[in-house]
């Protein structure tokens, strides 16, 4: 009886991977992860940048808003709609009229970074003195900063109380912020103008158009494309309806 050998089974053989093909591998698939991290930063950082951009451009749509409902009030109430010839006012007039505490003059002092109006805006016809300004508290050099106070009897340039600094645009860069223009569309030069001459509150008394622009360049944040600080910017217009008290038989934009 003859044996038979032993059965034997026979598989492919099977190799793994080379060191070299490993780190080759391990090398493509740094590459890509660096990529996609990279691809991921710069979307998280565009997204920082989109929401500093808009938390700027709320910042200034909300102050400019402001601004816009202080100058629709300008001059209001003025002694121009009442009789002053006539009657009995308790306390007596303050002479001149203008200086008296119960009517608003309206614009005050025009600048091409401050402007300073009289006009009631707490809707209860008290007559308030305010102000926006670039460092009107002398301690930001580059915000935007908003005044306002109740109006005492006396002049309305140099006799009022003390400012009140309270709202404000910071990182301001715009300049001029404020232009203004007569009732032709002419831009009026040579500022600041104010009513402490015949001249100036005549000037003043044509102002029929304020246009804003605010610039905001925020240092602590940067584009990635440009290198440069993020910057917003906001621009308005706005009619004025102007009937000053410190000109005096001048045509004014109201009329």
């Amino acid at each position: 009886m003859k044996l038979r050998p032993p059965l034997t089974l026979s598989f492919p053989r099977q190799e793994g991977f080379s060191l070299l093909e490993m780190m080759l591998s391990m090398l493509i698939l740094t590459l890509v992860m660096g990529v996609v991290f990279e691809q991921l930063g710069t979307a998280q950082y565009r997204t920082i940048n989109e929401q500093s951009k808009l938390d700027d451009f709320q910042q200034v749509r909300d102050f400019v808003d402001q601004f816009f409902r202080d100058i629709n009030q300008i001059g209001d109430p003025n002694s121009r709609i009442f009789d002053l010839s006539g009657g009995t006012w308790s306390p007596a007039l303050a002479s001149p009229v203008i200086n008296d505490s119960r009517f608003a003059i309206g614009l005050v002092k025009i600048d091409n970074n401050a402007i300073q109006f009289e006009a009631s805006v707490n809707g209860i016809s008290t007559v308030q003195s305010i102000q926006y300004m670039v460092n009107g508290s002398g301690t930001c050099t580059l915000c935007l900063q908003r005044s306002q106070v109740d109006k005492i009897t006396g002049d309305p340039l140099t006799g009022q109380s003390s400012a009140n600094w309270g709202t404000e645009v910071n990182d301001m860069v715009s300049n001029p912020i404020f232009k203004y223009f007569d009732t032709t569309g002419t831009q009026i030069t040579g500022l600041p103008v104010d009513i402490s001459t015949t001249a100036g509150a005549n000037t003043i008394a044509t102002v029929k158009t304020i246009q804003i622009n605010l610039r905001v360049n925020d240092p602590n944040v940067i584009d990635l494309q440009t290198g440069k600080p993020i910057e917003g910017v906001f621009e308005g217009e706005v009619s004025v309806n102007n009937c000053s008290m410190a000109s005096s038989g001048q045509a004014m934009s109201c009329n």
